[in-house]
């Protein structure tokens, strides 16, 4: 059996919700029955965030559904996971988030070439209704322009 390393979990809302100012990629302290479940495809990340404790980065309501094989040992869906990163990474994040409306939010998870599974988290700061909107009317009309140009061809 070869190790999949296309699976990919996207946070679609945190591009809309807020602006992402500086991505960081993070290990995940994992039990063997959830990395099974995120080879299943069954992570969720779009309620997750991010908070220290005792100057260690934890991730909150990241959703990892149960097992579909797994027994009684099966892991808990919501617990809190432990994020790994180096201690310059950890000190760099803890000083800018006591600034003013920043938050770490988790962006994506995937597997790396080594068969690890990893978080790619941001540093960001939420967005204004008015930004929103921008948003939405920016992807809008690159859809209409890439309707255009499909049907010229």
């Amino acid at each position: 059996m070869s190790i999949k390393t296309n699976i990919e979990v996207v946070n679609r809302r945190a591009q809309y919700e807020f602006h992402l100012l500086e991505s960081f990629v993070a290990g995940i302290q994992l039990s063997g029955t959830e990395v099974k479940a995120i080879r299943e495809g069954k992570g969720n990340l779009s309620d997750a965030f991010c908070y220290f404790r005792h100057d260690e980065l934890f991730v909150k309501n990241l959703n990892i559904s149960g097992y579909s094989r797994g027994n009684i040992n099966n892991h808990e869906p919501l617990r809190v996971r432990k994020l790994l990163l180096t201690k310059r990474e950890l000190r760099r994040l803890s000083v800018k988030l006591k600034e003013r409306g920043l938050t770490i939010v988790p962006v994506r998870m995937f597997f790396s070439e080594r068969g690890y599974c990893k978080l790619e988290i941001a540093l960001a700061k939420g967005k204004k209704t008015h930004d929103k909107r921008d948003t939405i009317k920016q992807k809008e009309g690159k859809r209409e322009l890439d309707r255009v140009m499909k049907e010229r061809k």
